[in-house]
């Protein structure tokens, strides 16, 4: 299911570990996970078509004055409404599918929800890196061919992943392949065109953007959703796969809290921190129901002790349960939340509950107060069991009070069954979850065991049983804890790595194209030296050495040397090369030179327009002016008509102090500073 993707150069006979990365299952071939993606395709493509004709619509309805013509555009509006409503319910029933997502192994076990991988379409980046290549590092796009395809190749295999770690670890190497692109093409005074489109998980509509945030943060949303896809397989009925779901589920919520922290203006809903936090609500709390399973794994024993505490621990899971239940009900989430999530959501806050008083109606009618060692131990448990005893009860007098004890038992059975009644009740409403065999089965089984202890006490007249069952205080000994990303485990080798070390070569710093150098060597002596690295700089050049004379300049760097690239050498290979080349005449090496482009480098202009939501380099920009010292005083604005008297004054003053204006501060020397903000202190002279 996992074929091997082969880079350019990498031949077929070759071991599949020794390729730069595995692709996903094959989206044309027979299997539930690729039906599933082709089912996914095929119903955003549906719904782009439904809104772009309710948008139409929507448009001619607004611009007609004909009543006729306005009562069929509305009854035309009626129908793709209902469509659109349709097809959302398609795609939610494709992310709690049973057949593909949970695990297929005969279990007894609630379903868990998943969440569906976020579709995307193809992205040519072949035309417009070969253009920033030529026209940024003055080199021939062309020659680039290979590693671009590697880039897209590795793209396209992120659209359908692996199910396991395997897959994970590919979608992480994208993401961290994506930060070397945007350092090296994505320039902020520089828009490079290219269009990202990707559908939302829930509605299914598309967004599209030209801008290198979008794919990085529904990346990320891909990888929690796999995350929750594997927590789903997992074989819950062993204590491996609990842990194994456990882990997967607290990775996906690390996941999705790091993307809702890292991108908070997506203009995609599933990925607004709204939906974001109730997601993470959701992972967290299925991670402590298998937490529970966990627990009950080896069986329940009849056990007074053993009972308070699972009573405490599922209350704990139902309270999850029913906090998740009302983040999904609230505005703007409600609108675009599963309605089979929420509804699901409230039967396991439901059951678990009923569950909780199931067992301290077991501990009230089974168990009473015997050794007297355990007297304290017993009372204690009883008091951290409530948070108020029923009137006219207190603990040890419950445990000593047999009647007492079986007339609130009853009272938690009574609860328990209205609760196991309300959770089947709930489930025939959903048709999704009504045709979940194994979620009904559960159900009917803990509300038959509920009727079956009820009936199995002493009958007593109603009038008598006035007491009420008080709330169960939740309570768990497990520290349920978000696990971040882990980026630094994922080795990534940079694609673009040739056109040399990133810290230099990148969209943010404008180089010259290469300028030839050609210069005798007399006596051994160069007359500059040669600092940093790698790449290497130029430094204390001799103005009168005939390097200096030939063109180089102060500050260049050096790229080739006799026609061999070295922007990876450092200084001792650079002085090693120069040594060799003692005995020509001439010495020809190729350099460049820092451009100032300050100027352009934060021009807000290239990432912001009117009526767009504000992207994520807009917040980094908005976060570096709040640095600015606010004390400074602004100077007022001038009139149209002072202006130009203001300007020419400032001019002559400024011209007139040339000679004597402040020094150590001039745009002089901050020109011939900026190369060397990332030199090592060290330099060397030959």
């Amino acid at each position: 299911m996992t074929d091997t993707l082969l880079p350019s150069g990498c031949r077929a006979a070759e071991q599949p570990r020794d390729c730069y990365f595995r692709k996903g299952c094959n989206p044309l071939a027979e299997t539930g996970r690729s039906k599933l993606q082709n089912q996914r395709a095929v119903l955003n493509q549906q719904i782009l078509k439904a809104v772009r004709m309710r948008a139409g619509a929507e448009n001619l309805l607004r611009a007609t004055t004909n009543n006729k013509i306005r009562d069929q555009v509305l009854l035309e509006l009626s129908y793709v409404n209902s469509d659109l409503q349709i097809l959302k319910e398609e795609l939610e029933g494709l992310n709690i599918s049973v057949e593909v997502y949970q695990n297929t192994e005969q279990t007894f076990s609630i379903p868990l929800i998943p969440l569906g991988l976020k579709e995307t379409k193809d992205v040519d980046f072949a035309v417009p890196l070969k253009d920033f290549i030529l026209e940024h590092y003055s080199e021939d796009g062309s020659e680039y061919e290979d590693e671009i395809a590697d880039l897209m190749d590795l793209r396209q295999a992120c659209r359908t992943p692996s199910r396991d770690e395997s897959g994970v670890e590919m979608l992480m190497s994208y993401f961290l392949q994506l930060g070397f692109v945007e350092n090296r093409f994505f320039s902020p005074s520089r828009n490079l065109g290219i269009l990202f489109t990707w559908y939302d998980s829930f509605t299914g509509v598309p967004i599209c953007q030209k801008n290198l945030s979008l794919e990085k943060a529904s990346l990320l949303f891909n990888i929690g959703a796999l995350y929750t896809q594997i927590g789903t397989r997992c074989n819950r009925q062993t204590q491996e796969g609990l842990q194994n779901a456990i882990d997967a589920f607290q990775r996906a919520a690390g996941v999705l809290n790091y993307l809702k922290e890292t991108f908070t203006h997506t203009p995609s809903y599933d990925m607004s921190p709204a939906m974001l936090s109730v997601l993470v609500k959701m992972m967290l709390a299925q991670v402590q129901e298998c937490v529970f399973e966990q627990i009950c794994l080896p069986g329940i024993r009849n056990e007074f002790f053993t009972l308070v505490k699972l009573a405490q621990e599922v209350a704990k899971v139902g309270e999850i349960y029913m906090l998740v239940n009302t983040a999904m009900n609230q505005a703007p989430v409600k609108e675009n939340i599963p309605y089979s999530w929420s509804k699901l959501a409230q039967i396991k806050s439901d059951h678990f509950r009923a569950l909780a008083h199931y067992f301290i109606a077991t501990i009230l009618s089974d168990h009473q107060l015997t050794l007297i060692d355990l007297q304290y131990k017993q009372e204690k448990a009883i008091s951290h069991l409530y948070d108020h005893m029923p009137e006219g009860l207190t603990p040890l007098t419950l445990l000593r009070d047999r009647g007492q004890r079986e007339q609130l038992g009853k009272a938690h059975l009574r609860r328990a069954i209205v609760y196991h009644e309300e959770a089947l009740r709930v489930c025939g409403l959903c048709r999704k979850l009504r045709n979940i065999e194994i979620l009904q089965e559960i159900l009917s089984v803990a509300h038959k065991r509920s009727c079956l202890k009820y009936s199995q006490q002493e009958q007593e007249d109603e009038f008598l049983s006035l007491v009420q069952a008080p709330d169960i205080l939740p309570k768990t000994d497990h520290k349920i804890e978000m696990i971040p990303p882990q980026f630094s485990k994922v080795k990534v080798k940079d694609f673009f790595e040739r056109l040399g070390p990133l810290t230099v070569f990148s969209a943010k710093q404008r180089w010259t194209a290469p300028r030839t150098i050609s210069f005798h060597c007399e006596s051994g002596i160069l007359g500059f030296t040669v600092k940093g690295g790698p790449p290497v700089h130029i430094y204390c050049l001799d103005p009168a050495c005939p390097a200096a004379l030939a063109g180089l300049r102060e500050g260049d760097c050096l790229v080739s040397i006799g026609g061999v690239d070295c922007k990876w050498l450092g200084v001792s290979e650079i002085l090693e090369k120069f040594k060799n080349l003692r005995g020509q005449q001439n010495i020809e090496i190729q350099v460049i030179s820092c451009q100032d482009a300050t100027a352009s480098m934060y021009n807000k202009s290239a990432t912001y327009s009117v009526g767009m939501q504000k992207t994520y380099s807009l917040i980094c920009l908005a976060m570096e002016e709040d640095k600015i010292d606010t004390t400074k005083k602004v100077a007022p604005k001038l009139s149209f008509l002072s202006w130009g008297t203001k300007n020419r004054r400032q001019k002559a003053a400024s011209t007139l102090c040339l000679p004597t204006v402040v020094t150590g501060s001039s745009s002089a020397k901050k020109k011939l500073a900026s190369p060397f903000t990332l030199l090592s202190s060290e330099g060397s002279l030959y």
